[in-house]
């Protein structure tokens, strides 16, 4: 299993807690729909980071594919401009 760890910060004047639910209303509904994707939560962040995302894999493989699945692709458009900074990282258990 792959653990995929993102953590971002928004762009001045976006409404966090808005973009947070939207991040979180495109991105968790992926599971099921991209193969090897097994769990994704989205909340809000603090202490630096305004978005925390935690995914779960079963492969490398089943991670490197999810990044350019068309789904994931689709659900960054509604989101990818309120992103500032991004901060990622992969462990396998």
């Amino acid at each position: 299993m792959v653990k995929h760890i993102v953590l971002y910060t928004l762009k001045e004047g976006v409404d966090k807690d808005q973009a947070v639910a939207i991040i979180k209303e495109q991105l968790e509904p992926l599971v099921g729909v991209i193969p090897g994707l097994t769990h994704m939560e989205i909340r809000r962040a603090y202490n630096g980071m305004d978005c925390a995302l935690y995914s779960e894999f079963e492969s490398r493989e089943a991670l490197e594919s999810y990044a350019g699945h068309p789904a994931h692709q689709a659900a960054k458009e509604h989101f990818w401009d309120f992103l500032d900074t991004r901060v990622c990282a992969d462990y396998e258990v």
